[in-house]
């Protein structure tokens, strides 16, 4: 006899993950946007590198890298680094016992994890779309 389990979330419980909470996407765009930043620290490495090779060949990759096309990915790339920073501050805060809470039960629903990670969450998020706002201000409107 063969146990069957319904697929009740179908694609899109594939796609989102079921029923994870709100943490476990905030840790994988962590993860992402840390990545994105390592290759951008690579390719700007590679690109500085040009200037080795004289003056007409730094210009023309400066040339280059000045269109429309660089510039969202410029912005792409603040916004990963705005995220994964004040993220990080609140992963560091966790990690250190600061924004833990008082100790308990370990009964789930996790008291601690409720009243006092969720909220410091929304802060440090809020906190991450007003510098991203204001880089964002400054890539486009201001440049």
């Amino acid at each position: 006899m063969t146990k069957q389990f319904d697929n009740h979330l179908g694609i899109i419980g594939w796609l989102g993950g079921g029923r994870w909470g709100i943490e476990r996407y905030l840790y994988i765009i962590h993860r992402v946007a840390g990545l994105g930043v390592l290759l951008f620290f690579m390719m700007h490495i590679f690109e500085s590198s040009v200037r080795v090779f004289g003056p007409d060949r730094w210009n023309a990759a400066m040339n280059f890298l000045d269109s429309p096309f660089f510039k969202l990915g410029e912005f792409v790339v603040y916004c990963g680094f705005a995220f994964h920073a004040l993220n990080g501050l609140r992963l560091i805060l966790i990690e250190l016992g600061f924004a833990v809470g008082k100790a308990e039960e370990p009964v789930y629903p996790y008291r601690s994890s409720i009243d006092v990670q969720r909220p410091l969450m929304i802060v440090v998020m809020v906190m991450a779309a007003v510098v991203i706002l204001a880089g964002g201000m400054n890539i486009f409107v201001l440049d």
